[in-house]
């Protein structure tokens, strides 16, 4: 048997292949290589399920729990804070704006606007309130730094107006057109038309994150959810009472629940609005219409139009535990919190009067003689970072 030597290179070359296979297979039989101080594998991660996104732009709440955590007594955004405290009161009928100094309980200027002012709207970043002429299809400009009134802008049928929480627009409650018409909110001009078809769009209040909000139609007893990017309504049903009158809308501090003023069925509907579920009927007197939070979070001041008070309810307890009579009765009907929280500022809709109540005891402190059919006044400035519209919703 003759035997073949392989050159002393290509021996050695071989044997390198044999040893690179050999660790080759070792590797593949020990399978993935441990981790430096490990005693095997280790342990997959647990996956944690990510917070649901809210509207792209929103400024993130100060606290998960409570959507009004700005809204302390007196914190006050430097946007704000050099502006003198006012209360500004639009007089439907009178087609002017009382202006009125809260330490002296006195009217101190009295602004001419357009046909049928409804409710003065804190813009988005809270540098500019407008009036809302609802018959005369404008929005009149006033600077809360001067009092001073700037030129009207043409906007159709603006019975509200609120601003989506990232501060893209501004959305106008055209009750008699029945359309929720989104606008550039500085320049006020359209961009997108929502055709409804419930009648009277008035108040609206958005969730914690922003994506949606709900609207109340006055005239059919409906509500709306409405999908705030999309600017698509998502949902729509009848409250459950012949000839309910829905108003004011809010939601509770954890972001769960919306309250729904209803002036005829003389109670605030409850739901919750994720489900967007049948609400259910919570008395709180006759013809309730407005509803201001606490600065603390902890109560809700809801105002009784029809017969003359002011109901106290108690997130915490989910019951109503005061109820505040005014001396000479009257037409309690929107309004907001001082911005210190020691005032509740109500119009009388229906007396040509403002009142001042104390929050601690309930007592009325002032009443204050202004222009005929007063609606929407708006207690300026409050705390907060910026404003989602009607007369004074902080976040």
């Amino acid at each position: 048997m003759t035997t073949t030597r392989l050159p002393r290179k290509a021996t050695a070359l071989l044997a390198g292949l044999v040893l690179a296979a050999l660790a080759g297979c070792g590797a593949a039989d020990k399978g993935p290589a441990e981790a430096l101080g490990t005693k095997g594998p280790a342990a997959p991660a647990k996956a944690v399920p990510a917070a649901p996104p809210g509207l792209a732009g929103m400024p993130p709440l100060l606290d998960p729990n409570d959507v009004y955590a700005a809204d302390r007594p007196n914190k006050l955004s430097p946007v704000v804070k050099d502006f003198p405290s006012r209360v500004y009161v639009p007089n439907t009928s009178s087609n002017t704006v009382s202006v009125i100094d809260p330490v002296t309980y006195k009217v101190i200027d009295t602004i001419p606007v357009g046909i049928q002012p409804q409710h003065v709207v804190p813009s988005w970043d809270m540098k500019t309130l407008w009036v809302n002429n609802n018959r005369g299809h404008t929005l009149t400009p006033i600077n809360p730094a001067t009092g001073e009134a700037g030129k009207p802008v043409e906007v159709h049928d603006p019975y509200n107006l609120y601003f989506t929480p990232n501060g893209k627009y501004a959305i106008v409650m055209a009750s008699m057109d029945k359309e929720l018409v989104f606008r550039d909110p500085h320049t006020m001009d359209r961009v997108k038309t929502v055709p409804v078809t419930c009648f009277g769009v008035n108040h609206a209040d958005f969730s914690a994150d922003g994506r949606y909000f709900i609207v109340s139609c006055e005239f059919s007893g409906e509500l709306l959810k409405v999908d705030t990017e999309k600017m698509e309504v998502v949902g729509q049903q009848k409250l459950p009472f012949e000839g309910a009158m829905p108003q004011d809308v809010k939601v509770s501090p954890d972001g769960k629940t919306f309250y729904v003023a209803d002036m005829m069925a003389h109670g605030m509907w409850v739901l919750g609005g994720d489900k967007f579920e049948t609400p259910k009927l919570l008395p709180t007197g006759k013809g309730c219409h407005g509803l201001y939070v606490s600065r603390d979070s902890k109560e809700m001041y809801v105002s009784n139009r029809g017969e003359g008070s002011v109901s106290v309810f108690d997130f915490t307890q989910n019951k109503l535990t005061k109820k505040w009579e005014l001396p000479d009765g009257g037409s309690p009907d929107m309004g907001g919190v001082s911005a210190d929280g020691k005032v509740l500022w109500l119009s009388g809709r229906y007396n040509s009067e403002v009142y001042a109540i104390d929050t601690t005891t309930g007592k009325q402190l002032a009443k204050i003689p202004v222009g005929g059919g007063p609606h929407g006044l708006a207690v300026y400035p409050q705390p907060g970072r910026y404003s989602l519209g009607h007369t004074g919703i902080f976040r």
